[in-house]
């Protein structure tokens, strides 16, 4: 389902590229080629239906991204162990850790130097 929901807001992202740069800031745009106010649409309703696209597309987007979410493969340990090499790197370094073994000094036990008096 999030692979599918990805692909409509690719194809809705790069409708709305479209939509955006066929306006004009200006007031042209599309509707600066339809001259003639005998056209079927008219330039005032080409603008109208540019914006309305513009903002259905912005907020499908957005709809579409905030749904995704919901969507979203979550990933975290299961039966089978844990699901990244972070964690698996976290549960080696919290198991016991084994004693080293002393370290053979000779057979001697040497006591420990005195300081030496300060001046």
């Amino acid at each position: 389902m999030f692979t599918f929901i990805a692909i409509i807001m690719m194809i809705a992202s790069v409708l709305l590229v479209l939509a955006v740069l066929a306006q004009d800031s200006k007031g042209g745009g599309l509707a600066a080629g339809f001259q003639s106010s005998s056209q079927i649409m008219g330039v005032r309703k080409t603008t109208d239906v540019i914006e309305k696209l513009t903002w259905g597309l912005a907020i499908g987007l957005f709809v579409l991204s905030v749904g995704a979410a919901f969507f979203l493969p979550r990933t975290g340990s299961t039966a089978t162990g844990p699901a990244s090499v972070i964690q698996q790197q976290i549960d080696q370094s919290s198991a016991p850790i084994q004693e080293m073994p002393p370290i053979p000094d000779g057979g001697e036990s040497k006591p420990a130097a005195e300081p030496a008096p300060q001046k």
